[in-house]
């Protein structure tokens, strides 16, 4: 039997305008917006190559954090289109590629200290420390399927 190989995407979506007060990132319109980029890029040879095991497995939108899984060898599609993606669900966007990693684990901890970063940079602002038990909260809440593999 072969081995089935896949890539892990970390994205960041950072909205134009930065007084948008929560970017609702929803997983299936991430992955439509990515799509469509593929589409008008390499036509239908590129969704074809993507369409395998393409899916978005991780999004908060505290964060503007998103997890992608693509097959290896069409990965490289999806790292030529989703930078030029500024558009998801009628929302002027940015997407910046952070990470692409082989195994979830190891973007999950990419993941985990690059939130604790922001939390750092966020909490020199704040001044209650009701604040800033609030802000991280937010930040370093865990999907279960991530506790499961931190905790490892």
């Amino acid at each position: 039997m072969v081995r089935y190989k896949t890539r892990y995407m970390i994205l960041e979506i950072t909205p134009h305008k930065n007084n948008d007060k929560l970017l609702s990132l929803k997983a299936t319109a991430l992955q439509d917006a990515i799509q469509q980029k593929v589409q008008t890029m390499f036509g239908d040879f590129g969704v074809a190559a993507i369409k395998a095991a393409f899916r978005s497995r991780y999004c908060n939108t505290h964060t503007k954090i998103a997890m992608i899984k693509a097959g290896h060898g069409p990965h490289k599609f999806l790292l030529r289109a989703i930078p030029l993606i500024n558009d998801i669900s009628g929302r002027h966007v940015k997407i910046s590629i952070l990470y692409v990693g082989a195994t979830m684990k190891h973007c999950f901890l990419f993941i985990r200290k690059h939130q604790e970063k922001k939390l750092e940079q966020i909490w020199a602002s704040l001044r209650t420390e009701t604040e800033r038990k609030e802000m991280e909260k937010v930040l370093m809440t865990l999907t279960p399927a991530m506790k499961d593999f931190i905790s490892k």
